[in-house]
């Protein structure tokens, strides 16, 4: 007995200096190194069905993804009412919108997606590329969609049901519904993640005659823990996209049918401004019934500073870089007749604006401070949403090599 326990301490004390040794030497690490996240674009490829992701360091097309892998086997699941309500929202679109929006998880590991007309809401480990959870939204249409700032949740417009559907992250269930304005489009929280904003574009598919008829065109602003109704703010056009600065006390905002975009004032619910922006000859001769979606501008992003913002001339197809608080064009990047650019969104550098050229199948990145393309990178069919995100060094690796 005494001599066991004698031996018991020594023994202890080699097993200690022995681990210390080791470690000194490489074989152990004190401390799991963090996990280097890799900053990315990620562009939802509507027509294609699949996410193109764009380093945003060499502005290279990393890789794509496959976001529809269950496609045929959604469509022969539907039902008699929801394969005419499928076919009606590709008649009304023009073509068939697989993606519409797309977020990643912060942990660079899952991306979460609202896909169009298949009126559903994904979630897909990208690294093995398992469907981990899909969830019907109400109606025959998911549109945009928004991650909240601690990735616990996914709130998504069902179109067609004038609501917004907010989605748990883990397990794909629903949270929580709250009214909107007719035709819900996007979801934005504002920059200090205070406020839920929902915007509405009204029914797209009547003429500008009957603009009375479109329903409510609202912003609806909710709280993002409660989704209670906050404010409602009232418009005569449809709201398309939007930004809004730190202070919550401005939106920025592009409206149906406008070739330019309006300040508004969220305080005195009112528009301060008005900005009207170049017509190209070929959008002088088009009639508004003719604009994709009611939209004549669509695509609106602000750099980190908010001193600028980067405005996508749809269907005149150019950007313009606006300065702040003067609402002065800095310059302007023409693009090819037909080259729709329909989206625009600030990089994770806060200098860089990308736009989607949809009918280019390529993604212009614009230089904030210059005003100038700096790059134009090919993605997959009909590249709209784009969102900055972080992958995994797993994730990255796991990607297709194709553009998309």
């Amino acid at each position: 007995m005494h001599s066991l326990s004698l031996r018991r301490p020594a023994a202890l004390l080699v097993g200690v200096l022995l681990a210390a040794v080791t470690a000194l030497a490489g074989g152990v690490t004190p401390r799991a190194e963090a996990v280097q996240l890799r900053d990315v674009m990620a562009v939802g490829n509507g027509q294609g069905g699949t996410v193109s992701f764009i380093d945003t360091a060499t502005y290279e097309n990393i890789g794509s993804m496959n976001l529809v892998p269950d496609l045929q086997e959604r469509l022969d699941a539907m039902n008699v009412v929801e394969r005419i309500g499928y076919e009606v929202v590709n008649n009304i679109q023009g073509y068939t919108k697989l993606v519409d929006d797309m977020a990643v998880s912060p942990d660079g590991t899952t991306i979460y997606v609202s896909r169009g007309a298949l009126s559903d809401a994904v979630a897909f480990d990208i690294a093995t590329k398992e469907m981990l959870w899909r969830r019907k939204t109400e109606g025959f249409k998911a549109d945009h969609a928004a991650l909240s700032p601690d990735g616990t949740k996914f709130v998504v417009s069902a179109t067609t049901a004038s609501h917004a559907e907010v989605i748990d992250t883990a397990t794909g269930e629903l949270v929580a519904t709250f009214g909107t304005g007719a035709y819900p489009h996007a979801n934005d929280y504002s920059p200090d993640g205070s406020v839920l904003y929902n915007s509405s574009i009204g029914i797209t598919s009547l003429p500008k005659v009957l603009n009375g008829l479109k329903g409510s065109r609202a912003v609806t602003a909710v709280d993002p823990d409660t989704f209670e109704h906050v404010r409602t703010y009232e418009f005569d056009y449809g709201i398309r996209p939007a930004v809004f600065t730190r202070d919550n006390k401005t939106m920025y905002a592009q409206l149906s049918y406008l070739n330019g975009f309006v300040e508004y004032d969220l305080e005195a619910g009112r528009i301060k401004r008005t900005v009207e922006l170049p017509l190209s000859d070929e959008a002088a001769a088009m009639s508004p019934d003719d604009y994709p979606q009611n939209s004549a501008h669509h695509g609106m992003a602000m750099n980190a500073a908010e001193s600028k913002l980067c405005m996508a001339g749809t269907i005149s197809d150019y950007v313009s870089v606006v300065s702040r608080p003067g609402l002065t064009t800095d310059g302007t990047v023409h693009y090819e007749t037909g080259a729709l650019p329909y989206w625009t969104q600030t990089g994770p550098n806060g200098n860089d604006c990308y736009v989607s050229l949809s009918e280019k199948n390529q993604i212009s990145v614009i230089d904030y401070r210059t005003a100038k393309e700096v790059a134009r990178i090919d993605v997959g069919h009909y590249p709209q949403r784009e969102r900055p995100a972080k992958l995994t060094p797993e994730a990255v690796g796991s990607l297709d090599p194709s553009n998309g």
